[in-house]
């Protein structure tokens, strides 16, 4: 069984049905990064993952956990191991042939893992996100008659002043 490496098109259609569509290709912004690093994991060291077919597949995965790693970064401090080991497997480059390639894959997803145990320890990521307050945007209609009403004050006021 081969999984899919392409971004699942399902999600990408219900967020612009339910108005969670961003910018940035349509991904959802409030996905929770531990949960993006686990699943990129599942696909390199689950039970039955299997060992990618091809050249671009590896690569493909090497670049997500490159893009974990340096997004995780900035939840740990910089002096901690394994945000340390995962660093020096990133900045070094794709070993050439089939089995090099693939232990590369294997040892960079432990080390984003054991990165992903160290984020969570130091309770940088929250259970679940935080929500913030966004104020709905009001109609048009609601605006222009506040305007007016605005306008109207005025007039009655300025009418009501005494001319000396």
């Amino acid at each position: 069984m081969r999984l899919s490496l392409a971004p699942d098109r399902t999600s990408h259609q219900r967020g612009e049905q339910d108005g969670t569509h961003h910018a940035m290709g349509g991904l959802s912004l409030r996905r929770d990064r531990t949960a993006c690093t686990a699943e990129t994991m599942t696909l390199v060291l689950g039970q039955g993952a299997p060992l990618p077919d091809s050249a671009a597949d590896v690569e493909d995965l090497v670049l997500r956990l490159r893009g974990h790693v340096s997004q995780l970064a900035t939840l740990t401090p910089s002096q901690e191991p394994a945000l340390l080991r995962a660093q020096l497997l990133c900045s070094g480059g794709l070993p050439e042939g089939y089995m090099p390639s693939r232990v590369h894959l294997v040892r960079l997803a432990e080390a984003t893992q054991e990165l992903l145990a160290a984020v969570r320890t130091y309770g940088a990521v929250p259970g679940k996100p935080s929500r913030q307050r966004r104020w709905r945007k009001p109609p048009i209609n609601v605006l222009r008659g506040s305007v007016f009403v605005l306008a109207l004050a005025c007039l009655v006021l300025a009418a009501s002043v005494p001319r000396t």
